[in-house]
């Protein structure tokens, strides 16, 4: 299993050297990626909010190794070739480190409502999906040509190309829900999301597993299982007992949610610097331990 935090890029880590020196901090923690969140806009209290892509590109500057990506960004609300070109860069940019989380995206009252885009979810879904095959054709390096029903491009060619033959791309979804897994399945990984009071357990992910390698094309190919959560930087023996389970099962990445909410914080109020400490203390109380 490898371990990874998603933050809000929201408050102080808006700003985007705040933001590259906690990656290098997370690095030298142990973190093996960072990943922050993809919103233009969050909610109504306006919290202060960086560039997913700018600042990501500051955040490979302080580190060497880490894996870095967004979890997740919403396609349909992006122009695929504009998100093909700021892909390839960043992995040029990163040396062939970046993941690129996907999915729907939420909160769609505030995140699309809020500039009059597209709330539907069916009409968003089908932009997601073909907003990927066109960046899987821009990223070849190839000329490269698409009519669908939401896009539709000449042929052209985007070079340089990413370095990575593949830019992983993890979709993000609901646990229970097909429609995701099988987008995964056509992809690199899945993150699935529970919501509610009950985390998704062991064999959740057993029912997921059996029914997104039903849908995949080669079972050899590598495939990261992607599970989100949160454990106590100072239990090193609780870490390891949620863990312990999903290691288990097959689970490959772990993914630590570090957000002032976390902490106690109600949403849609303003962000604090008390807040902003006990992010950083968990980052750098560094990963969990299996055992």
């Amino acid at each position: 299993m490898r371990f990874a935090i998603s933050l809000p890029p929201f408050g102080d880590f808006a700003d985007p050297r705040f933001l590259a020196e906690t990656a290098r901090e997370a690095e030298s923690a142990g973190w093996d990626g960072f990943f922050i969140w993809d919103h233009v806009f969050f909610d109504p209290s306006f919290h202060p909010n960086a560039d997913p892509w700018v600042a990501l590109a500051a955040c490979t500057m302080t580190t060497q190794h880490i894996r870095l990506g967004t979890m997740v960004t919403p396609i349909a609300r992006r122009r695929p070739w504009k998100l093909a070109r700021e892909t390839a860069t960043l992995d040029q940019l990163s040396r062939g480190r970046l993941t690129l989380g996907i999915g729907l995206g939420d909160p769609v009252q505030w995140d699309y409502g809020f500039f009059h885009e597209e709330q539907n979810a069916k009409i968003r879904a089908g932009k997601l999906d073909e907003g990927l095959e066109i960046l899987r054709g821009l990223w070849t390096g190839e000329f490269f040509s698409y009519s669908g029903q939401h896009y539709q491009m000449e042929k052209v060619r985007f070079l340089p190309r990413p370095v990575q033959p593949r830019i992983p791309v993890w979709v993000g979804g609901n646990w229970d829900k097909h429609t995701p897994q099988r987008r995964a399945a056509r992809n690199e990984g899945y993150f699935p999301l529970k919501w509610g009071l009950e985390p998704l357990t062991a064999d959740d992910w057993k029912v997921i597993m059996a029914y997104i390698n039903q849908h995949r094309a080669d079972l050899s190919a590598p495939f990261d299982w992607v599970h989100g959560g949160t454990t106590p930087g100072d239990d090193p023996a609780k870490a390891a007992a949620i863990l312990k389970p999903l290691v288990d099962v097959g689970v490959t990445w772990w993914v630590e949610g570090i957000d002032p909410w976390r902490f106690g914080l109600s949403w849609e109020v303003d962000l604090t610097p008390e807040s902003t400490r006990q992010m950083q203390t968990r980052i750098r109380q560094g990963p969990p331990k299996t055992g």
